[in-house]
């Protein structure tokens, strides 16, 4: 069944207080540096966060998920607090996805509903594929299924454009160099200057600095941008993910219509790849950073789809 609508008007629910235990927590290959909220024995919530972000992303969503369940936010391998293997190697999908389970082991749980946006919903994809037995829902924000997204590039030439920047992170060092420059300018452009509502404050000077300060330690912005190198230079791990994988629990795709580097057109037969309930909830007027930007609505949706 797929469900297709788009979400608008007052919302429900409304921002609360964040309020968060950090914790390092052994996942496995490494130690990640875990938000944590929620009374424990709930059902467990995972957020992934994406590019170039923290757990911090999921600000908003954490505190109206945690009056319901268990939710465990961590920075992703090689951000801010969590470990960071040297290799490009170690960037590879499987290990991404083996994070999550382990994360999902250690905190004493089976299964997990799994929350992603950008390259947390890359890895959420992946995982509902690798280990479908621990994830008991999926919902993924603006980010296409693997299979999709490689066909589009092949075939697309609008989203190959939108996916120059897969492409330049290949280049040693530079990338690196002109994210961090100038006390990360770039970055803080690329927050700010993609936000369609331009009448309200979506990232203010708190926001950014935390954003920054992801990429602070050494070696951070080398770690993030692995993550693109990584799988460029693995072709066959990437290909695991075709059409022929299908996706067997309860899946919702929120997708911001006005993202400049993921066109709507990526959100077509996702469905078809789908073999449990699915939906779609698009978002007019809203950049990539959809659960930042219209957090309220975003929050929503994922409370709607999660209760059982």
């Amino acid at each position: 069944m797929v469900d297709t609508d788009s979400v608008a008007g007052s919302p429900r629910v409304s921002l609360a207080p964040l309020a968060v235990e950090r914790r390092r927590i052994r996942c496995g290959e490494v130690t990640l540096d875990c938000a944590t909220s929620g009374e424990g024995g709930r059902p467990l919530v995972v957020l992934l966060h994406g590019f170039p972000e923290s757990w911090y992303s999921w600000r908003h969503q954490i505190p109206v998920l945690a009056e319901r369940y268990r939710v465990v936010v961590p920075s992703l391998r090689g951000y801010g607090g969590s470990d960071r293997p040297a290799s490009v190697a170690s960037y590879e999908m499987q290990h991404l996805t083996g994070d999550v389970r382990g994360l999902i082991d250690a905190l004493g749980y089976e299964s997990a509903a799994i929350v992603g946006h950008d390259w947390g919903g890359a890895i959420s994809w992946a995982f509902a594929i690798d280990h479908p037995d621990a994830c008991r829902k999926l919902a993924v924000c603006n980010c296409p299924h693997p299979a999709i997204f490689a066909t589009n590039v092949r075939s697309n030439p609008r989203q190959l454009l939108r996916s120059w920047y897969m492409f330049f992170f290949q280049i040693p060092r530079l990338p690196e160099w002109l994210l961090t420059r100038n006390d990360m300018a770039a970055l803080e452009r690329g927050f700010r200057g993609m936000v369609v509502r331009k009448d309200r404050e979506v990232f203010s000077a708190e926001d950014i600095r935390e954003i920054k300060r992801s990429f602070e330690p050494p070696g951070a912005a080398t770690a993030a941008i692995n993550y693109y190198r990584a799988q460029f230079r693995n072709r066959a791990a990437i290909g695991r993910y075709s059409m022929d994988t299908r996706i067997g629990c309860p899946t919702l795709m929120i997708w911001a219509e006005d993202d400049v580097a993921l066109g709507k057109e990526l959100t077509v037969g996702t469905g078809d790849l789908v073999d449990a309930p699915f939906s779609i909830r698009f978002i007019p007027d809203c950049s990539h950073w959809v659960q930042q930007e219209r957090p309220e609505e975003v929050s929503q949706a994922l409370i709607d789809f999660l209760q059982d």
